[in-house]
């Protein structure tokens, strides 16, 4: 059967809602590539835009011809929210203050890492020494390497190198799907295919990867921030009854979300999701989230990505 004839067959009517966000994208090196990984997992680790702080990425490895320094590394994107209470700049200042977090505890701290601005067309620019060289507490200093305005940060396993401006632009964030699935087993093999179609779209990321959290905006704990989508919880729809909105054979709902340089790049993902788990079995639907636009003034519609 083509994906012609059962993808859109499994798309539910409806949409998902995107927001701006504020991102860059950067190339983080090391020695080994046990050392990549690791900076890589670690720093990306834990998605947090939507208590206010920032979330990241793995967009894919490079190849030692790929980097500016010849090593093994990886492209990372990390990603805040656009306050609309806010300034952009007030915005941007916080996505600049929390990006040093990950930077300063998860990539630097691990021996012989550089990091490199690999951000084309960039809005602007972030300039790191404040935030981040003066890790080397007044020590730190400035040089060319790779054709790189670079500040080396000196560590007892000398030396932390990073791109002394970092490029920002704002994108796109909230892409996402649910796959209906009937069985555990269909939500591992659906969510590993999907991740695998996704990883190949140039310009994204999976934040969360496979989610088992799907939330709403209205919560009864505002001091948590968003919590369970509980009408789409299959352990609840008995309690529910008549209100759950869970379809019947469906015991696990998984959300991908998709972060993206471009409106095109998260669609384009996607799709190719969806289009990944059309022939899982054990897949018996595809939706996604929206709330009525109350997450996002930007909408995707499910069946239009196949027209």
């Amino acid at each position: 059967m083509g994906n012609s004839d059962r993808t859109p067959a499994l798309v539910e009517d409806t949409y998902a809602e995107v927001f701006e966000g504020i991102f860059c994208r950067l190339a983080v090196t090391a020695d080994d590539e046990r050392t990549v990984r690791a900076a890589a997992e670690d720093a990306t680790s834990t998605p947090s835009v939507v208590i206010g702080r920032v979330e990241g990425g793995l967009e894919r490895y490079l190849t030692k011809k790929e980097t500016p320094d010849q090593r093994l590394g990886a492209i990372l994107q990390f990603w805040a929210e656009i306050n609309p209470n806010k300034t952009f700049v007030e915005s941007l200042k916080k996505f600049e203050a929390e990006l040093s977090y990950r930077i300063r505890q998860d990539i630097l701290v691990k021996p012989f890492t550089a990091v490199f601005d690999w951000l084309s067309n960039a809005e602007g620019k972030l300039d790191i020494m404040e935030r981040v060289g003066h890790c080397g507490d007044g020590y730190e200093w400035t040089e060319k390497r790779h054709g790189r305005k670079v500040i080396v940060v000196p560590l007892m396993v000398p030396d932390f190198v990073i791109e002394r401006h970092i490029g920002y632009a704002v994108g796109v964030s909230g892409g996402n799907f649910w796959i209906m699935c009937a069985t555990k087993e269909a939500l591992r093999k659906a969510g590993d295919k999907a991740l695998e179609a996704i990883h190949r779209v140039p310009g994204v990321v999976t934040p969360f990867d496979v989610c088992s959290a799907g939330s709403k905006p209205e919560t009864h704990y505002p001091q948590i921030g968003p919590t369970t989508n509980h009408l789409y919880c299959p352990s609840l729809k008995k309690k529910l009854g008549g209100a759950s909105k869970v379809p019947d054979g469906v015991n696990f709902i998984p959300e991908i979300v998709v972060n993206g340089t471009s409106m095109e790049a998260v669609k384009r993902a996607m799709k190719a999701g969806i289009e990944a788990v059309r022939e899982v079995d054990g897949v018996v639907g595809i939706s996604a989230g929206n709330y009525g636009g109350k997450l996002g003034k930007q909408k995707i519609g499910l069946r239009e990505l196949f027209l």
